[in-house]
């Protein structure tokens, strides 16, 4: 089931222009910013005004840029699709009578929930870091206003920052996966799932409803880029048990969706 799903959505002209995208950007922003290699970039601060130091900056900087809004919905798109193609198809009450089990039949697609959602995150990082080496060359990380990190503080830190975006994407993922198994159409999953990262950023946004925000698995999503600030910390504990929270909610759902109901009804 897994090898079927991985075919059936990764080959799809639709995913494969969507995860380009997701490659081109960094290498777009490269392009805009090769005029300051080695220097600030311009008057910004943070990861993006370090961007155009090496190529690990200009990787960090991409990956804040691209993941509290393009990334999540490129992770929603394939979620939905995976959770609800086979009933869109029609083809869902064969996979039945195959025989292929429910449990079978959920653990293939959030297996590949999975490796969908590390394929799209991978696409940033590879695209940042192609890019960055082609016009930044590689060079220690640089931080503003602190000295540069060794390449073992950097390669940990820069770990630490992935798989905690990694783990935020598979929490929206998991969201868009039970939307797609609720919802008639895939459509409407995908409408719902990206409704949801727009209005918990715009909630994130207003300190007014900061007790509501920080309920959301996307109040947490930027807790990384702290990894990359002179004092050098994060505060990741929290937002980590949002997100396992949020997945293993998600999961349970799915479970009972498939097994209490036809969800192709």
């Amino acid at each position: 089931m897994l090898r079927v799903e991985l075919s059936t959505q990764l080959l799809r002209i639709r995913t494969l222009i969507a995860l380009a995208c997701l490659a081109a950007v960094p290498a777009l922003a490269a392009l805009a910013g090769a005029s300051h290699a080695g220097h600030r970039n311009g008057d910004q601060g943070g990861l993006f005004g370090a961007s155009t130091y090496s190529a690990l900056n200009h990787t960090m900087a991409s990956l804040q840029f691209i993941a509290p809004l393009l990334l999540p919905i490129v992770v929603a798109l394939l979620a939905c699709a995976i959770a609800s193609a086979d009933r869109d198809w029609g083809t869902l009450r064969y996979l039945y009578v195959a025989p292929v089990t429910r449990s079978r039949l959920l653990a293939g697609k959030l297996g590949a929930v999975a490796v969908t959602t590390l394929t799209a995150t991978g696409c940033v990082l590879a695209g940042g870091l192609i890019s960055g080496l082609a016009l930044f060359g590689w060079h220690p990380f640089h931080i503003i206003g602190a000295a540069d990190l060794t390449g073992g503080a950097a390669a940990g830190r820069v770990l630490a920052a992935t798989g905690y975006t990694l783990l935020c994407m598979l929490s929206i993922a998991a969201v868009s996966f039970v939307l797609g198994l609720l919802l008639p159409r895939g459509a409407e999953a995908l409408g719902a799932a990206v409704a949801f990262v727009v209005a918990a950023s715009i909630l994130n946004g207003q300190p007014s409803l900061h007790t509501i925000a920080v309920m959301l698995p996307v109040h947490y999503w930027q807790n990384w880029t702290d990894l990359f600030t002179p004092a050098g910390t994060a505060r990741l504990g929290t937002g980590i048990v949002v997100q396992i929270a949020t997945i293993a909610l998600a999961a349970g759902i799915s479970v009972l969706v498939l097994h209490r109901r036809d969800p192709a009804a």
